[in-house]
């Protein structure tokens, strides 16, 4: 999969905010308390590499993660920051929770995070659903021989 680079001054943005709008759900950044939660979480849901990315994530001051609650239900998480310095990901929705809008949501929170924190771009490394990216933020795909950060990277089993 393809890294792909988004210009976080782009009107685009300004649109994605706006689609992204009122999902019902609260988004807001993880508090330190919920380290032990979150990671958890994200282990069982996504892959022990995940988890170790929001490790990261809760070492950022700010905390760089993100993540979307109803009624003290994790649903989401969304992470910057973390394998490298404006990079945005690893981010999931619960699989019951998908279709809602709240990856969307957390996505753009993100971007918002990141440009308020003095970030020009951002880049979505080893990037999944590309086209979502393309259309959501005007990403790009970054022209590159390999894989970049990730190439070699030892994985854990997918879940």
């Amino acid at each position: 999969m393809p890294d792909l680079l988004v210009s976080l001054y782009s009107t685009e943005l300004a649109d994605l905010r706006q689609k992204a709008g009122d999902v019902g759900v609260s988004i807001r950044p993880a508090l330190p308390p919920e380290l032990h939660l979150i990671v958890s979480w994200v282990r069982e849901q996504f892959s022990e590499n995940w988890a170790s990315e929001v490790t990261v994530a809760f070492s950022r001051q700010p905390v760089a993660c993100l993540i979307a609650v109803d009624g003290g239900k994790l649903l989401g998480f969304a992470c910057y920051d973390t394998t490298a310095r404006g990079f945005f990901g690893p981010t999931g929705v619960d699989p019951e929770a998908r279709g809602r809008g709240i990856g969307l949501a957390l996505f753009s929170a993100c971007l918002q995070a990141m440009k308020t924190l003095g970030h020009a771009y951002a880049f979505i490394g080893d990037a999944g659903p590309v086209d979502f990216y393309a259309k959501t933020a005007g990403a790009i795909v970054i022209p590159a021989p390999d894989k970049g950060i990730y190439e070699g990277m030892l994985r854990s089993t997918p879940k």
